[in-house]
């Protein structure tokens, strides 16, 4: 009876007209090479303005109020907790006599970093994020340890923020140096190899009072030597007249080399400099000195530099260098019909992974580029892993696909055999639902692949709710991956499909850059022919198909949402880039003109105003139901952008429409390090919304 009682309560609070958080419109208009854009709601990216804070908190109250109101919400929440509820591991990874690897026994909010005196034995805890914050919103982000095993350089993310502190463990005691370094993003630690300390990349200090928003530039190296303050380690390498580019640093294996990486926003295109460490004032050597290519530091033998280049080869190759005699790249492993999407040195054999229209394959080849076998691999899915050192006689690597979990397996490099060496046990039956992949033409012809995955023997009559998945830049190869909450997606009866689009890394830098700058309107139309080709096969229909992106991949969902709003039922852009103009003003946003383009060119400023989804609500529009996702701490997209988006579309909606709601996370970022109890909240109420959306 009470279960009654609340499902009509449900369905009544559904039924009612969404009354939306009203929102005060400013009259800013910017002037682009003598286009007038007005921006009504620029007040909306001051995030800490008591005003901001209201209507986040007015539009959470609305969106909220619907989600709990959706009677399926509490029972896939129920179901997302217990599918998840497993044992995994991390990678297993030899420092000194010692291994580490990480560990989740199932619901702890973050993994738990292990080590242990060899792979049999009972490993001890050495570092547990879970204990750094009470709500589980201190994640841990990056770990460095060093080559024999003693300290651990670790790094942690409060909030979902970019920023890192870093702090150094000892591993034998398990305690910490009182040391703290701060400032410090997108770097990892390098550490010299005696263990006095690491390299690593921070940006200067932000100004008292700074905004979340502004902009990260003069990115510097530094040492750091254990046991002294962050104000003394001595400044390694930086470019003052180059407040753009971006410094990386990494110790070669044989601790000789400083490898420093120069890159200039996210474009691929990198210079490559080396530093002799046996020569403590040795100069920084410049050995590819001009952004014409990508040059990825593999492995050094002696002078001897190994590289994973498109250097002339769009589709990438191995070739090699030896410094004490530059002369131009020697091919080893040269270019093939399939994108080498990486590489690594492992018991002196290189180990080659190819992306075969999106699937993994992998290849050995001895150092001479000598074909050596084709690893076997458990089926049709995605490889990672296959790291280690050249004398190391064994490594590891995972192996996963949309309806298999990921196990981790034991290589042997000499024989090429592969054995199971973890393998997760969870509740969940992939053999009731199968993967195909399927080809189609895009608007302009273009062949572009896709995979689908559902529960075998459904009809395509067009009655299966479907979700989209999708993104589409930065040079970035999606590959069939196993996923919880797709996993119970499925088991409700949804189709899944994930599209390869232009503007990725899947075909190589021919297909990554035929998506970008004033070719972006491609990543859209190969979308979009996804979309038609899944209705026209029987998949699905327009009332049932949604469409999910996150960050560049919600600027993907935003722009063909506002392009054919007709041909979906549900849309959900997660943190996504929605304001074309002026997503360069805010944090990093400055380096993804690579991708896009800039609204300072005028050219660009034509493409971009052409599909920048804040620009392109139209009043009166029925657009699809539509769930924004955002974080309040979100300091890469900033969640502006969403506002902004959001703000827009409420008012443009048709007064009969669907709901179009924002849901904004509290003490979140862009969904790296996300606790678990988090994402099982945010998976449930997409979920939710879909299968009550799509009817």
């Amino acid at each position: 009876m009470r279960h009654a009682f609340l499902l009509l309560m449900s369905a009544t609070a559904l039924a009612q007209p969404l009354q939306y958080p009203a929102a005060r419109h400013d009259d800013v208009v910017d002037d682009y090479h003598g286009t007038k854009i007005a921006d009504p709601f620029r007040w909306l990216e001051d995030d800490n303005s008591d005003e901001t804070k209201a209507w986040v908190k007015a539009q959470n109250a609305v969106t909220f109020d619907y989600l709990k109101s959706i009677p399926e919400r509490e029972t896939l929440k129920t179901r997302l907790k217990s599918l998840w509820n497993y044992e995994r591991f991390g990678l297993p990874s030899k420092h000194g006599t010692r291994w580490f690897y990480t560990r989740n026994s199932g619901l702890q909010n973050q993994s738990v970093l292990y080590v242990a005196e060899s792979l049999d034995a009972e490993p001890k805890v050495l570092l547990d994020p879970n204990g750094l914050s009470k709500d589980g919103t201190v994640s841990l982000t990056v770990t460095s340890i060093s080559d024999d095993g003693k300290w651990l350089a670790y790094g942690t993310s409060s909030g979902g923020s970019d920023w890192n502190e870093f702090r150094i463990r000892n591993v034998d005691t398990g305690e910490d140096l009182p040391e703290v370094l701060k400032w410090i993003k997108f770097s990892g630690a390098s550490w010299a190899a005696d263990g006095s300390g690491f390299y690593y990349g921070r940006f200067p200090e932000p100004k008292e009072g700074a905004k979340m928003t502004e902009a990260n530039k003069n990115k510097r190296l530094y040492f750091h030597k254990l046991n002294t303050a962050q104000s003394e380690d001595p400044e390694v390498y930086s470019n003052p007249e180059k407040p753009d580019w971006g410094f990386y640093a990494g110790v070669t294996d044989d601790g000789r080399y400083l490898i420093i990486s120069v890159s200039e926003g996210t474009d691929p295109k990198n210079r490559l400099y080396y530093k002799n460490l046996s020569q403590p004032d040795a100069a920084v050597v410049k050995l590819f000195d001009d952004f014409d290519a990508e040059y990825t530091f593999i492995d050094n033998v002696g002078t001897t530099f190994y590289f994973h280049t498109n250097k002339d080869a769009p589709r990438y190759r191995v070739a090699s260098v030896d410094i004490s005699k530059p002369t131009a790249l020697k091919e080893l492993v040269p270019q093939g019909e399939e994108k080498l999407e990486s590489v690594s040195i492992v018991g002196d054999q290189l180990i080659c992974e190819r992306l075969k229209d999106a699937r993994s394959a992998v290849t050995t080849y001895d150092l001479h580029g000598k074909l050596i076998r084709e690893v076997e691999l458990p089926g049709i899915g995605s490889v990672g892993g296959f790291g280690g050192k050249r004398v190391d006689k064994e490594t590891f690597y995972s192996f996963s696909s949309f309806t298999v979990p990921g196990a981790i397996y034991r290589y042997d490099i000499a024989t090429g055999k592969s054995t199971i060496y973890r393998e997760p046990k969870l509740d969940f039956d992939g053999s009731q639902f199968e993967t195909k992949q399927v080809f189609f033409k895009s608007k302009d012809g273009t062949r572009v692949p896709m995979f689908i995955t559902h529960r075998k023997g459904i009809k395509l009559d067009g009655s299966n709710r479907c979700l989209l998945y999708g993104y589409g830049g930065f040079n970035i190869s999606l590959t069939p991956v196993f996923s919880v909450g797709r996993a119970v997606w499925l088991e409700q009866g949804g189709i899944f499909a994930m599209v390869n689009l232009r503007g990725g890394g899947e075909y190589g830098e021919e297909w990554h850059e035929a998506g970008t700058k004033l070719k972006k309107q491609n990543v859209f139309d190969d979308f979009i022919a996804a979309a038609e080709t899944l209705i026209k096969d029987g998949y699905t229909k327009s009332e049932k198909l949604a469409i999910q992106g996150g960050s560049n991949g919600g600027l993907l969902v935003g722009a063909c949402m506002t392009q054919r709003p007709e041909l979906f039922g549900a849309a959900l852009p997660a943190v996504g880039v929605m304001d074309m103009l002026r997503f360069h003003k805010f944090t990093i946003g400055w380096a993804w003109k690579s991708d896009y383009g800039s609204s300072e060119n005028a050219d660009e400023f034509k493409a971009l105003h052409a599909y920048s989804p804040l620009h392109n609500l139209k009043p009166g529009t029925r657009y699809p139901a539509t769930l924004v996702m955002t974080a309040d701490h979100d300091d890469r997209v900033v969640p502006a952008h969403s506002f902004k988006f959001a703000a827009t579309l409420q008012e443009a909606q048709v007064k009969d429409g669907p709901p179009v709601l924002i849901r904004i996370e509290t003490s979140a970022g862009h969904g790296a390090g996300t606790a678990l109890n988090k994402l099982i909240e945010e998976t449930a109420d997409q979920w939710a919304f879909l299968l009550h959306e799509l009817k």
